[in-house]
């Protein structure tokens, strides 16, 4: 996964030292699942979908086809066979998602859940997936751990180590239901639930920019290794 991680990084990378970048690595990997859906996509649909002006799309497509992982056509973008390689194993690490209605350990008014498959050794406080979240400009994010049938938070967050379906609290149990019933978890799975008050997709970006950089920060820790 190296290689890939590598790959969205040069992408998000100034090629002009005093130009700032208007997008980050969420909103390349949201143009990956995009393209996976449809063979192609306008400019102004991706666009919309990125909450991103068209001046910055365009600097978005421009550098991800210096990287030949998109093209364009008469009909739209559309990826390459390096940009399927790279969007199928991306997209195989996040595996679903879904909107999250408020609860108690989701904390805007907006909450978007993506399931991380096998990443629960790379959570440690949930804390800096809560921060990756803020880059891109949600309120923040929950992490949970998936074991034995069972939500957990990370153990550094005191009085919420465990997330059940408690009976006194029915609209809880449903949540936890609706989690297991969209996400599919399975043991040592990580869903990351991404927050916001103003818009979901603000909730969604923060919930897969987290999700990028937890997969980011384990590889290049087993890459150094």
């Amino acid at each position: 996964m190296h290689t890939y991680v590598k790959a969205l990084t040069q992408i998000a990378s100034k090629y002009a030292p005093s130009r700032m970048l208007s997008f980050e690595l969420v909103h390349i990997f949201k143009v990956f699942q995009l393209l996976a859906k449809n063979e192609h996509i306008s400019r102004a649909l991706l666009c919309e979908e990125l909450s991103l002006g068209e001046g910055s799309v365009r600097t978005l497509v421009k550098h991800m086809k210096m990287q030949g992982l998109i093209s364009s056509t008469n009909h739209g973008t559309t990826l390459t066979e390096k940009g399927k390689k790279i969007s199928t194993a991306l997209i195989r690490a996040i595996t679903a998602e879904t909107d999250v209605p408020n609860c108690s350990f989701a904390i805007g008014k907006f909450n978007y859940a993506i399931l991380l498959k096998q990443a629960s050794f790379a959570i440690k406080s949930g804390i800096e997936q809560r921060d990756a979240a803020i880059k891109v400009g949600a309120l923040g994010a929950t992490t949970l751990i998936y074991n034995n049938h069972k939500f957990t938070m990370p153990t550094s967050i005191p009085n919420k180590e465990q997330i059940n379906n408690d009976e006194d609290v029915l609209y809880e149990s449903n949540i936890v239901e609706l989690l297991t019933k969209k996400l599919q978890p399975e043991n040592k799975d990580v869903i990351i639930i991404g927050s916001d008050n103003l818009e979901l997709t603000n909730a969604e970006f923060g919930a897969k920019n987290a999700a990028l950089f937890t997969i980011m920060n384990h590889d290049k820790h087993t890459h150094e290794q």
